[in-house]
C-alpha cells in the first residue's frame, strides 16, 4: 500500500453532507443526477449507485462526501463532488459512508 504525507491528507475537503434530491440519468442506465447540502452549499454529483441504492433509499440520507474533487463531465452533467462508499473487489456490493450519529451538514471529516 502507497503511503501519504498528512500534508496531502489534509487537501481533502471531506464533509457530511445530506441528499437532498434524487433523479435517474436520462442517458445512463446505472447513474443518478444527485444534490448534497454540505453546508454553505449545494453540489451534484453523478453516481453509479443505481444497483445498490432506490431513489427513495437515498433522498434525505446522510452521507460522506469528497467536496474539492475537480469537476468532471459525465454523460453530459457536471459532478462536482464524490460520495464515498466502500466497496467489495468485485463491485457486488457498495455501502455509502454515514457519519454514526446524525451531524450537521457541512461538518469537517478529519
Amino acid at each position: 500500500m502507497e503511503t501519504i504525507a498528512y500534508g496531502d491528507f489534509a487537501k481533502l475537503d471531506i464533509r457530511v453532507g445530506n441528499i437532498t434530491d434524487v433523479k435517474r440519468h436520462d442517458n445512463a442506465d446505472k447513474l443518478y443526477i444527485v444534490q448534497i447540502d454540505v453546508g454553505e452549499q449545494s453540489l451534484q454529483t453523478v453516481t453509479s449507485l443505481v444497483p445498490y441504492y432506490t431513489e427513495a433509499e437515498l433522498l434525505g440520507k446522510q452521507v460522506v462526501v469528497l467536496c474539492n474533487l475537480a469537476k468532471a463531465k459525465m454523460r453530459g452533467e457536471t459532478s462536482e463532488c464524490m460520495l464515498l462508499c466502500a466497496e467489495t473487489e468485485d463491485e457486488s456490493e457498495s455501502v455509502l459512508l454515514a457519519p454514526e450519529r446524525l451531524m450537521s451538514a457541512g461538518i469537517k471529516v478529519v
